[in-house]
C-alpha cells in the first residue's frame, strides 16, 4: 500500500453550505447516540467532537450526546442500542463489529456512522461505493493490515520461531486466521492463534501463549482489544513478549510496535465529516464508506530495551517515529 492523504470522497460543502442553513442548525438539537467499547475521553473521541464544534455542532448550543453510550461492555450494547433507537435520536455513531450489529439490529431507519474493520465483508454495508440501507462509515483494511503488522513483527524479533496472535472471536474470521497461519509458516514460523471474548480472558490468554514459548505477540485489529491496550500492554512487558499493536498511537504509549493509520486522524477528518453529512440530511447510502490510505510505522525503543531486543537497522531506518 502506498502511503498518502486521506482520500476525500465527501468534502468541501461546509464551506460552501448556505447561511441559511447554517442558521438553521444552530437553531434546532441534534442528538447523537453513541454505541463505544471505549470511554469518551480518548483523544480520537475528543477530536472527533471538536472538528463536530468547527463545522458548526456545538455541545451545550445544538448538540446532544450520549454520554451514556460510551465505555459500554460488550452485553450492554443490544439494550443501549434499543435505548437510543427509542429516544429517536439523529444519527448513530458505532465502533466496531458487536456495536455496529446491535445499531443495525435496533433499528433499519435511523443513519449509523460505523467504524469497523472491514464493513463489507462483514456485511454491514452493500458495497462500499453505494452502501444502501441506513449504514455508512470507515471501513479500516483490517485483513491486510493484519498480515502486514505480523509480517513486521517476525522482522522484528530475528530468529523468531513460534510466535502467538491475539484475536477477538466476534471480530477476526477463521478464514483470516488461517491467512495469517500460512503466512507465517512461509516465513518457518509457527502461529498460535488465542481467541478471547471478553477482557478478562485476555491475560490467560497471553500467559497460555507465553507457556507454549510463543516469542512475541501480533495483537490483531478489535475495538475490544484496543480498549484493553493497557492490560495487554502491562502483560505482555510482564512476560517479556514483544507484542505488535493496531494503532501507531498504542506504540507511542508503551508498546513495543504500531502499525496503521492514525486513529485521531480517521475520526477527525473522515469520521466527523461524515456526521456532519448525515446530520445535514444526507442519506447514509448515498455517502460512500471510506478507507484510510495512510499508514504509519512507530517503534518504541525504549520498550524494545526494556525486553532486551535490538530491532533490526532495516525496519528502523523504514519507520516513521522512532521512541527512544
Amino acid at each position: 500500500m502506498r502511503r498518502r492523504d486521506f482520500i476525500t470522497l465527501v468534502g468541501g460543502a461546509s464551506a460552501v453550505w448556505p447561511v441559511a442553513m447554517r442558521a438553521q442548525e444552530r437553531a434546532r438539537i441534534y442528538r447523537l447516540g453513541a454505541l463505544q467499547l471505549s470511554p469518551r475521553s480518548l483523544p480520537n473521541h475528543v477530536a472527533f467532537y471538536a472538528e463536530l464544534q468547527r463545522l458548526g455542532f456545538i455541545e451545550g448550543q445544538n448538540l446532544v450526546v450520549d454520554e451514556r453510550g460510551y465505555g459500554l461492555h460488550v452485553e450492554q450494547l443490544a439494550d443501549h442500542a434499543a435505548e437510543i433507537v427509542k429516544a429517536q435520536v439523529d444519527v448513530i455513531l458505532a465502533t466496531g463489529d458487536l456495536p455496529i450489529r446491535a445499531a443495525q439490529q435496533a433499528t433499519t431507519t435511523i443513519p449509523i456512522l460505523g467504524f469497523t474493520d472491514d464493513m463489507l465483508g462483514s456485511k454491514f454495508v452493500s458495497s462500499l461505493a453505494k452502501p444502501g440501507g441506513n449504514t455508512t462509515g470507515v471501513s479500516i483494511l483490517a485483513t491486510e493490515l493484519d498480515g502486514k503488522r505480523q509480517d513486521i513483527l517476525i522482522e522484528a524479533v530475528p530468529g523468531l520461531r513460534r510466535m502467538a496472535a491475539l484475536a477477538d472471536s466476534s471480530t477476526t474470521a477463521p478464514r483470516q486466521l488461517q491467512a495469517l497461519q500460512d503466512a507465517a509458516r512461509a516465513r518457518g514460523v509457527e502461529l498460535s492463534i488465542y481467541e478471547i471474548a471478553k477482557p478478562n480472558e485476555i491475560a490467560a490468554a497471553i500467559d497460555a501463549a507465553k507457556k507454549a514459548d510463543a516469542a512475541a505477540l501480533n495483537v490483531l485489529a478489535s475495538p475490544l482489544l484496543f480498549a484493553a491496550r493497557q492490560v495487554i500492554m502491562e502483560r505482555a512487558m510482564a512476560l517479556h513478549l514483544p507484542a505488535m499493536y493496531q494503532w501507531p498511537e498504542v506504540a507511542e504509549q508503551g508498546g513495543l510496535l504500531g502499525y496503521g493509520p492514525r486513529l485521531v486522524l480517521i475520526y477527525r477528518e473522515i469520521l466527523a465529516r461524515q456526521m456532519v453529512s448525515l446530520l445535514r440530511g444526507i442519506k447514509p447510502g448515498d455517502i460512500p464508506v471510506e478507507q484510510p490510505t495512510k499508514f504509519d510505522l512507530v517503534i518504541n525503543l525504549t520498550t524494545a530495551k526494556a525486553l532486551g531486543l535490538t530491532i533490526p537497522p532495516t525496519l528502523l531506518a523504514r519507520a516513521d517515529e522512532v521512541i527512544e
